[in-house]
């Protein structure tokens, strides 16, 4: 199949012809057409599958068919949760609309906000925004979202995540009620199929992978080592391996940090991304390590959605996440548009549960091995894998004792003797003819506090 097949136009199969873009992916395939329809689309595929495109390109096709933009207002609007995540967005809009007269505009925190302000006066056919600046910017009245035709929520789940519900509901009140809805993740929790119920109306629903899968083209084996040898057995992979480019994921950012600088003192250029770096930090660093300057990027979650680097061979988890969806997205920076990639779980034995989490989560048991020098003293113990959730159990049912009578239907259950039988939940009689005692604290369950 070919991108021209799909109904796209030709300014738009110009600007992807000169990316060297021939075929579309499956992902694309199925959503450029449901989103030229003007359907609501509910769609979840692996990480490096081209969901940007998918929703970019017939996105830019249907803007390019309407009226032109006025001033302070947005036509379509894409929300993202990281800067880095924005920056990618907006630079595949820019790429493909390069032969369109649409405005495309990109927004977010850690920078200056009235450099934006001045962009939004003229309007913008699409805003790519975080949930943050977006709400200071409608607070100073520099856009106005009352005109949005589309509204686009790219990697969905982790917007939920990092807890950007409820700016996101203050959005959607300011937005019209008839518009498009557009929904890309790699993965759809619970948390999200109940926050699109209302959202959605009659939606394309499009699930390339399975669960929370991770890419077939993608090496994954875990490396068990000694929590304190972590650092000098990252060292060791680098140097040793010869390898040029490597992401490596840490769970905070102190540690990210400290990481970076034991990398230096071991002689390996390296550089940090996280939270608490200014937006031109983080700019630089990204952009260093693309451009192979910097061979080692450590990174915490905040770039798991945001990196897009072609042919990355190796991710290295030196930490697992706590949240085992956030593994799929921290190795979905490799093996991206079936590339081969690597990625290597550095594991430790107090991390043996949130291994277990993780391998059920893409329900395969993950490949362990040992390096010579590294081999930990306290053993990683085996995880508790299941492919599928266990049965559950048959109540048991109570044992006879010798020369007991067999109890009556009327005996098994409450109230169904003369007071003879003893009921599920009743107190045995301590004493003959003794009225039972309720047990303390045996308060009916329907009563007890539970949450919504």
């Amino acid at each position: 199949m070919s991108f021209s097949s799909l109904g796209l136009s030709g300014p738009l199969l110009r600007a992807l012809e000169e990316k060297g873009y021939s075929e579309p992916t499956a992902i694309q395939c199925k959503a450029i057409p449901a989103v030229l329809s003007g359907r609501d689309l509910l769609a979840a595929a692996q990480t490096g599958t081209g969901k940007t495109a998918g929703f970019c390109l017939p996105l830019l096709q249907r803007l390019d068919a309407g009226a032109g933009v006025k001033s302070n207002l947005v036509r379509a609007l894409v929300l993202v949760p990281t800067r880095e995540l924005a920056e990618q967005v907006g630079q595949s809009l820019a790429a493909y609309g390069r032969y369109l007269p649409l405005k495309s505009t990109v927004v977010y925190g850690g920078v200056k906000i009235n450099p934006q302000m001045m962009k939004l006066r003229g309007g913008a056919d699409v805003l790519v925004a975080t949930p943050g600046r977006l709400l200071d910017l409608c607070e100073r009245n520099a856009v106005k979202l009352s005109q949005v035709e589309t509204l686009v929520l790219d990697e969905a789940d982790r917007m939920l995540d990092l807890g950007f519900i409820g700016d996101i509901r203050k959005i959607l009140a300011m937005l019209p009620r008839s518009r498009q809805n557009l929904l890309f993740s790699a993965t759809f929790s619970g948390d999200i199929t109940a926050f699109t119920g209302d959202l959605l109306r009659n939606p394309v629903r499009i699930e390339m992978n399975p669960g929370n899968a991770a890419a077939r083209s993608v090496r994954q084996w875990v490396c068990e080592v000694d929590k304190a040898k972590k650092a000098a057995l990252l060292s060791h992979l680098v140097c040793n391996r010869g390898l040029e480019q490597v992401l490596v994921f840490v769970r905070t950012k102190n540690g990210a940090d400290a990481l970076t600088r034991r990398l230096a003192q071991d002689g390996v250029c390296a550089a940090s991304i996280h939270g608490d770096k200014s937006q031109p930090e983080r700019a630089r660093a990204l952009s260093a390590f693309k451009s192979k300057e910097v061979r080692v990027l450590v990174a915490t979650d905040v770039a798991a959605r945001g990196i897009d680097i072609r042919e990355l061979p190796v991710v290295i988890n030196f930490d697992l996440p706590k949240v085992p969806e956030d593994y799929v997205h921290r190795i979905g920076r490799t093996g991206r548009a079936g590339s081969e990639g690597e990625a290597i779980s550095l594991v430790s034995a107090d991390e043996v549960r949130l291994l277990g989490a993780i391998e059920t989560l893409i329900r395969q048991p993950l490949m362990r091995d040992q390096l010579a020098g590294f081999v930990p003293t306290q053993q990683v113990p085996l995880t508790r894998f299941r492919d599928r959730p266990a049965k559950p159990k048959k109540p048991k049912k109570p044992k006879q004792g010798a020369g007991d009578a067999p109890k009556s239907s009327a005996d098994q259950k409450p109230g169904g003797g003369k007071g003879q039988g003893v009921g599920c939940g009743d107190a045995v009689p301590s004493k003959k003819g003794a009225a039972p005692k309720p047990k303390r604290g045996a308060a009916r369950q329907e009563d007890r506090g539970r949450r919504p």
